[in-house]
């Protein structure tokens, strides 16, 4: 399928779909594979230096598979031009440095399920930032009723998590609330880029900049990245090519949508985030017990509803 052919079938409601749903499920399943990464490579969650210099390798892998593989594709090298370098620049802070040193943190000290609800707050605040910062849409009552309705969910897994009271550590779940704003600002900015760049090359570079920023701290803090099983290292390469993987493949998908579709039109889809995210940790970290399932269904129902309000179409 060529590049133009793609783009048109994403420009459809099906393509649409089916992009945002795949983006959806690989950042879903990034949640319980971070930490089981911590786990494969012996990283504590109090070993800040070792947290970025992983997360670091993992973005410049995830730059690497993009433009290794846009390369391949367009058969010439696929490098940004002179003008794409601020962009690259603005989207490498925001979407990945910034994103990731306070996502990878807060992970390492809070459940993945708590996080992965929590990350719903990203599509509500994409909306308002769309709305007063960026101006890409109007802020009605009915968009701030719908984002109201959406944060009571994150609000009630925090407050019901597993120890019956308040379970919010800044050092935590603050953490990761932090980072849904630095993603929500480079989802906005992303839209913003695609008018006139190439929203797959800025995807690709920002990450293997990004990338090495990160680990250039994290190695320079005297971090490490090594499998704990030396004997065996392939688990843990295996999870990191993964984890690269999931950043290429579903930010690249969530770029062209972007590119192609209304900010608000894409955002609704995030609510897919927590609910793969609640799956996949509740399946391979056996996380049954942090937040009951009639809690977590209830929260899911209420982040869903009021996405579906901030989205709902306008009616003449």
């Amino acid at each position: 399928m060529s590049d133009q052919q793609s783009k048109g079938f994403l420009a459809t409601t099906p393509g649409l779909v089916l992009a945002c749903l795949g983006a959806c499920f690989l950042w879903g399943s990034a949640f319980p594979c971070v930490k089981i990464g911590y786990e494969l490579f012996a990283i504590d969650a109090a070993d800040v230096p070792s947290i970025l210099a992983f997360a670091g390798v993992r973005f410049t892998l995830a730059g690497l598979m993009v433009v290794a593989g846009m390369s391949v594709a367009r058969r010439r090298p696929y490098l940004p031009e002179r003008r794409d370098l601020p962009a690259i620049g603005a989207l490498s802070v925001f979407q990945t440095v910034l994103q990731y040193v306070l996502f990878y943190v807060g992970l390492a000290n809070c459940a993945g399920v708590t996080s992965s609800i929590l990350e719903a707050s990203n599509s509500f605040i994409c909306v308002l930032l769309a709305a007063l910062a960026f101006r890409f849409e109007r802020l009605t009552a009915r968009k701030v009723i719908g984002c109201v309705v959406g944060f009571a969910g994150v609000v009630l897994v925090n407050v019901t998590g597993g120890s019956g009271g308040l379970t919010f550590t800044l050092a935590g779940e603050g953490m990761v609330l932090a980072s849904t704003v630095a993603a929500a600002t480079s989802s906005n900015l992303a839209k913003r880029f695609s008018a006139s760049h190439d929203p797959v090359l800025l995807s690709g570079w920002q990450f293997l900049l990004g990338g090495i920023v990160m680990m250039l701290v994290g190695f320079g803090l005297g971090g490490h990245v090594a499998p704990a099983d030396a004997a065996n290292p392939l688990p843990a390469l295996a999870l990191l090519a993964y984890l690269g993987f999931i950043s290429a493949a579903a930010y690249s998908l969530w770029s062209l949508a972007l590119a192609l579709h209304p900010v608000s039109r894409v955002a609704v889809f995030g609510f897919m985030n927590p609910v793969f995210g609640v799956l996949l940790s509740a399946l391979l970290l056996g996380e049954t017990d942090v937040v009951s399932p009639l809690v977590a269904v209830a929260a899911l129902a209420l982040v869903s509803v009021g996405i579906v309000v901030v989205n709902r179409p306008e009616r003449d």
